[in-house]
């Protein structure tokens, strides 16, 4: 292993146990790293930590720029890279980060994408959903997305006793082992506990932990959850983006829409920053633009 692989699998491992950051999020650093080190040493050769300069950065992000990769995503690799060099100046690899003049790209802000109210009145109050176990999963898993926003990944990771129907809430683990509480109403706990209930009656063998199975026991796969939001969405709504993720925007935008408190509905995403949060107040004032225009006499 040479001196900057040894220095990239001690920065995962840092991410892995230390900061405990997901599977996920670590294969996305290391192919960051990897992309960067395999530019640099294809075009430069082999270079220690410390010959890599500013510039050398900028090239690979300017070969980025040329290869038509988004800002969006050239951005978090110029995190990816800060992190490690942040990390490579705390264990004293090097005295200083190539990384100090190095700024972001501009990014336009695109509002997100939601499924409007009445589409979602549709979906839960004329579409048919099959009187099998597949349908009563399906309908629910499509009810806790837009009724709590939780994330793809902590869907399919809820547990039973992460329920509290003493007081109407579900405990959600969400990203970096982050817990937060989501009230919930009678609309959405009674079919979870009529969902508990049927489960112990016609399954004969399954995964007792997770809340959401299939008909063979099993807690559900990504794929799976994915593909049938994106079934049920589609007969719903001509939304280009049909995604568990926009269950989650739209909770988000509706809340707004009906006048939820940003904070309130920040702690409520498990957002770790206000800022990540505000983007949806942009919806909200798409809707009072559009109110005031249609009401006021004089728009």
């Amino acid at each position: 292993m040479s001196a900057n692989q040894a220095s990239i699998q001690s920065f995962l491992d840092y991410l892995k146990f230390q900061k405990r950051y997901s599977q996920h999020t670590i294969i996305s650093y290391q192919n960051d790293l990897k992309d960067f080190f395999n530019f640099i040493e294809d075009k430069y050769g082999s270079l220690s930590l410390t010959e890599i300069s500013a510039t050398l950065i900028r090239t690979w992000l300017a070969n980025l720029k040329q290869n038509k990769i988004a800002s969006k995503s050239i951005n978090r690799k110029i995190s990816t890279l800060k992190s490690f060099f942040k990390y490579q100046l705390r264990k004293e690899t090097i005295s200083v980060s190539p990384m100090t003049t190095i700024v972001s790209l501009k990014v336009s802000k695109r509002l997100p994408s939601f499924i409007e109210e009445k589409d979602i009145n549709t979906l839960f109050q004329h579409i048919e959903f099959p009187d099998t176990w597949e349908g009563k999963t399906n309908r629910l898993l499509l009810q806790i997305f837009y009724q709590t926003g939780m994330r793809l990944s902590e869907l399919i990771n809820l547990k039973e006793a992460q329920i509290d129907k003493g007081y109407s809430n579900l405990k959600v683990l969400g990203k970096r082992n982050k817990e937060r509480i989501i009230p919930i109403n009678n609309l959405l706990l009674y079919p979870i506990l009529e969902y508990m209930n049927s489960k112990r009656n016609n399954i004969d063998i399954f995964d007792t932990e997770y809340l959401l199975i299939n008909e063979k026991g099993k807690k559900l796969q990504p794929k799976y959850v994915y593909n049938k939001v994106k079934q049920y969405l589609s007969y719903v709504t001509t939304n280009e983006r049909k995604s568990p993720h926009i269950l989650r925007h739209t909770f988000a935008t509706h809340l707004t829409n009906n006048g939820a408190d940003i904070n309130a509905v920040k702690e409520l995403l498990g957002h770790s920053s206000l800022a990540a949060t505000q983007i949806y107040t942009h919806n909200s004032i798409e809707k009072l633009k559009e109110i005031h225009k249609k009401a006021h006499p004089k728009s």
